[in-house]
């Protein structure tokens, strides 16, 4: 008995992946065609791209929803049947295929299409669905062991079920897999090389490219297609400590959303640290924006940033459950929160938003056109696969994802085309692109860039260098990742350190150049200028004799003579002079620019403190007590500094201790992972680790 021919689409083809395989079936010179799904979400896509396309005139659709006999269907003309996986091929209660499916077993179908196909081909339950094939089989070997002719006729059914074992019933002259996200069937070797074909998001990207570099002056089939852009960051240490899990301390988004109750009654565990981080994606939650200021630089966050606003009128929320959904949505219409209001929100979770696609038209429905509107579409499963919503620009990640296929399925309901064609009606070629970018924000670093890293390994399992891999997809992928206190770009290397790191090289060297690690207010030059001693030690830093004399009187002084210039034109009715004016921002322009000279001469200094801790062999001992106790005279030596000038500094509170300690952490993790990658275990024994001023456990 032949096999019958298989093979694996690895397609993630916003633009039409269903319209894609209408006109391979069509190709093949299909006329029964059978759509199988795992999730029957994805209904929607596959009617509308065979019901709206000219190619198609004649071809029936039918599924389960239209409530016609398919077996008296106009034969003449070709016929497309979707179904589930768990209707169309499932049993009753007795093991018996359902009595309104027999015509489907009956019927020789041309092609039998297995969409959304990692959900299923790998779970207990899809082959339990055939179990009772095997059983039987099973039993009458057992019985009849010595009739020669049922053996043979055993052996002839066991050959397609060992090929195609978990779609035995249906006849078919072929098979196609379709799935954006086959890491599984790709790495175990299900299918062979020349069984699988790739359209991917890369593919995708990169053809939208080179269209446009080699035919500028036409219209570019593929320039609708977003570019995706993830964005990650780093919460707050107050928000972290609620809820940090993982080898990483990861921010651990299943606990800090956790809730409880349904509808109006549902209500965050946690919920003035929800009210916080609502605070920080709009970019007025008050401490960051006092660091902010101090590093001179503000950070893109979602709801602030004018740049990412246009990205943010229609979004979907992806939560843990249906109960911070609603915890949500409760959240977000309470009377403080009034910059939410003009959003219209949409629960599409829980029994209440409907079955499958039932959850979408209420989600349609109150985007509209999606020009006059504002919605956040709030979801813990519905919605995410095989689901298109034009105007949706961005997700939130706001649970915990194991898999790369859940996380990248859910990303890329965002990517869909959103475009006018012909938009003054004078030139069909003529298309205005809505959409160029799409947004992917995710609030525990570590976990999306393992994710990223994952998918871009995953899709390329021949790839021998998992750099080159993550490369060729963050080329077409951006990642921006804050940590903290910068915005920074992350490149393939940086990617697989923080997978496996907890951060990347890049960031660890950003933070060791951070204005958070060192005071320059007022108060603390003032400490330093009232202590000789301390304005001795300051000297000796590489490179502050070239400040000039008097640097730190002179900050003091301009600042507080611009103080009271402002005080003055504040209280002043006809406010300054015209000479006062030019004198005033002379004198700001000039102290401002000093105080930003010693930051960066104590920045400077700052960096030498890695240099000295890889240098020593103390993981477990302080920071301050390698310095001034254990390694007095290598810290000389890498810094210029004496214990005793050191011991002055941080008495008079030129280094921010909080900071010191976060940087000293990522150092000692980055060193003890960067280890480790090549097969060194130094530190093996450690319990602890010492930070700045104090001791934290290693794990």
């Amino acid at each position: 008995m032949h096999a019958v021919p298989r093979f694996l689409w690895n397609a993630k083809m916003r633009f039409g992946k269903t319209f894609t395989t209408y006109q391979l079936a069509k190709k093949l010179g299909a006329k029964r065609v059978l759509v199988v799904t795992f999730k029957p979400a994805v209904e929607d896509a596959w009617q509308t791209d065979l019901e709206s396309h000219v190619d198609f005139n004649g071809w029936q659709y039918l599924s389960k929803s239209f409530g016609r006999d398919p077996t008296q269907i106009d034969r003449r003309h070709p016929v497309v049947y979707f179904g589930s996986f768990q209707d169309l091929l499932g049993c009753d209660n007795a093991g018996n295929i359902k009595a309104k499916n027999k015509w489907l077993y009956k019927e020789t179908w041309d092609l039998v299409v297995f969409d959304e196909y990692h959900f299923g081909a790998w779970r207990e339950t899809a082959k339990e669905l055939f179990e009772g094939e095997e059983d039987a089989i099973s039993r009458i070997e057992a019985r009849l062991d010595d009739d020669k002719r049922l053996k043979e006729k055993i052996a002839d059914l066991q050959e397609p079920l060992e090929q195609e074992k978990d779609f035995l019933p249906i006849t078919t002259k072929a098979y196609l897999y379709l799935s954006g996200t086959p890491f599984r069937a790709l790495s175990t070797g299900e299918f062979i090389e020349e069984q699988i074909f790739n359209w991917t998001y890369t593919d995708e990207q990169r053809a939208k490219e080179e269209f446009a570099a080699n035919y500028p002056d036409q219209r570019n089939p593929y320039g609708a297609l977003p570019q995706m852009r993830l964005l990650t960051y780093q919460m707050p240490d107050e928000l972290l400590a609620i809820a940090s899990a993982g080898e990483f301390d990861e921010f651990d988004l299943n606990a800090f959303f956790e809730a409880s109750g349904t509808g109006t009654a549902a209500q965050f565990k946690h919920k003035s640290d929800v009210q916080k981080w609502l605070e920080i994606i709009r970019g007025s939650y008050a401490p960051q924006s006092v660091e902010s200021l101090k590093t001179g630089s503000r950070p893109p966050f979602p709801y602030s940033d004018v740049r990412l606003l246009p990205y943010l009128q229609h979004s979907f929320w992806f939560l843990p459950n249906v109960a911070a959904c609603h915890a949500m949505a409760n959240l977000l219409a309470e009377r403080q929160n009034t910059f939410w209001h003009d959003y219209r929100t949409i629960v599409a979770a829980g029994t209440s938003a409907g079955i499958g696609l039932e959850a979408l038209p209420p989600v349609r429905k109150a985007i509209g056109g999606g020009f006059e509107t504002k919605t956040i579409t709030l979801s813990c499963g519905k919605l995410t696969t095989g689901v298109t919503v034009s105007q949706w620009s961005s997700i939130l990640m706001l649970r915990n994802l194991k898999s790369p296929e859940t996380y990248f399925q859910a990303a890329f309901r965002v990517q869909s085309p959103w475009s006018i064609k012909n938009p003054n009606g004078d030139n069909p070629n003529e298309e205005e692109i809505l959409k160029p970018a799409c947004f992917v924000f995710d609030f525990a670093p570590t976990r999306a860039l393992r994710q990223l890293s994952e998918y871009g390994i995953g899709l390329s399992p021949s790839e021998p260098n998992p750099e080159n891999a993550v490369k060729d997809l963050v080329s077409f992928l951006p990642v921006l990742a804050y940590d903290g206190a910068n915005m920074t770009q992350i490149d393939a290397g940086g990617i697989l350190d923080i997978a496996m790191a907890g951060t990347s090289a890049t960031l660890l060297a950003r933070k060791w150049e951070s204005a958070l690690l060192v005071n320059v207010d007022n108060d603390t030059l003032r400490r330093i200028l009232n202590n000789p001693e301390a304005l001795a030690a300051v000297e000796r830093i590489e490179g502050w004799r070239a400040l000039g004399d008097n640097i730190i009187e002179t900050i003091i002084n301009k600042s507080e003579k611009v103080k009271g210039l402002k005080k003055k034109a504040k209280e002043n009715e006809d406010g300054l002079t015209a000479k006062e004016k030019k004198e005033l921002t002379d004198e700001e322009k000039e102290y401002k620019s000093k105080r930003k000279q010693i930051q960066e001469k104590l920045i400077k200094f700052a960096t030498r403190i890695p240099a000295f801790m890889y240098l020593t062999d103390f993981r477990e001992n302080t920071l301050q007590d390698v310095i001034t106790k254990l390694e007095p005279d290598l810290f000389l030596t890498v810094t210029s500094l004496t214990v005793k000038d050191f011991h002055l500094l941080v008495d008079l509170k030129v280094f921010n201790t909080e900071h010191m300690n976060l940087a000293v952490f990522a150092f000692r993790r980055y060193e003890d992972a960067s280890l480790r990658y090549t097969g060194i275990e130094s530190h093996r024994d450690l319990t602890h680790y010492g930070l700045y001023d104090t001791v934290v456990e290693r794990e």
